[in-house]
């Protein structure tokens, strides 16, 4: 006997839900999100930088003195004349032993800043905030204050009345070449002002050393110290030490405000960026020649940076190889 009353058969079949549509706009849309976002980005990037380069790269090859239009092809001349330009190929030697001294002394400065705020149990964020600080100022206030007050060259200059209270004469750091005192100037500039940002990534990298691996070096008998030091915090810090020297390598062949101010318009000391600003802007206006010192410093750099990020094995994943 059939149990279906006719209240059942009157009752509709419920309705089969419809398939959402995909919601359509702003949110829903993420190709028109990302060109809108990234868009304007793109377009500086292209109109500042790549159009810059390209320009400066197709100038390097025309003789184009008082004029960014040239339309006399000269081929690689410019190249071989500074390549034989006695200035600008002593800028290159004289810096590339600046980027030797300065590289290694910012990278010990930053990591031994780093294990030392590290290791503190208090007011740790107040003393990273110390020493990252000088990060903020810029490159041109900083020479004028080492110029101007620190290494003033006069009596009354703080290091010239440091040293006066030792008996020492005073030292005309930045006017005199021999002896070349001026690098000290600029080498404690550049170490003061960098060292709070790569301490800064040091930092970071410590602290994502696992304390395990301490722990276990302890039990194994492992001194605290150099030996952890050299057998555990080293090697896991390989891709951040990597990094921090791949930057001021750049940095150092970059370098243009500070030796730009302290050292004014003497013929010594000029770092290539310097030497390039002369001979574009200068008397001569060689905006073709200067174009290729440009290419040739920055091929100089790629090539340097590639070695060094091939000794030091930039790119591999684990750290502790």
């Amino acid at each position: 006997m059939s149990t279906t009353t006719t209240r059942d058969l009157a009752s509709p079949a419920p309705a089969k839900a419809s398939p959402a549509k995909p919601r359509r706009g702003l949110r829903g849309n993420s190709t028109f999100n990302f060109w809108l976002f990234t868009g304007p980005f793109l377009i500086g990037l292209m109109i500042f930088v790549y159009v810059p380069i390209g320009w400066s790269i197709w100038l390097s090859f025309f003789e184009a003195r008082f004029t960014v239009t040239p339309d006399k092809f000269i081929g690689f001349d410019n190249y071989k004349y500074m390549l034989t330009n006695d200035d600008f190929v002593g800028s290159l030697g004289t810096f590339t032993v600046f980027a030797a001294f300065i590289v290694p002394t910012t990278w010990a400065t930053s990591l031994g800043l780093a294990m030392l705020v590290n290791r503190l149990r208090f007011m740790r964020a107040f003393f990273r905030s110390v020493f990252f600080l000088p990060t903020a100022v810029s490159y041109v206030a900083a020479a004028l204050i080492w110029k101007m007050s620190i290494f003033s060259g006069v009596r009354f200059g703080l290091m010239n009345t440091i040293i006066g209270w030792f008996g020492v004469d005073n030292i005309a750091w930045l006017a005199d070449p021999s002896p070349p005192w001026y690098w000290f100037v600029i080498v404690s500039l550049r170490i003061w002002i960098q060292s709070g940002f790569y301490m800064i990534l040091f930092l970071a990298a410590l602290q994502n050393i696992p304390q395990e691996l301490y722990e276990a070096a302890s039990i194994d008998g492992a001194k605290p110290g150099w030996q952890t030091f050299r057998y555990i915090t080293l090697p896991q810090l390989r891709a951040t030490s990597t990094a921090v020297i791949l930057l001021l390598i750049i940095a150092a062949y970059q370098a243009f405000d500070e030796f730009f101010n302290l050292l004014a318009k003497t013929t010594w000391g000029r770092p290539p960026l310097v030497e390039l600003y002369y001979k574009a802007l200068g008397t001569d206006q060689d905006y073709g020649a200067g174009s290729a010192g440009a290419v040739i410093l920055t091929l100089l750099i790629v090539i340097v940076t590639l070695l060094q990020g091939k000794i030091m094995g930039f790119g591999r994943g684990d750290e502790s190889k």
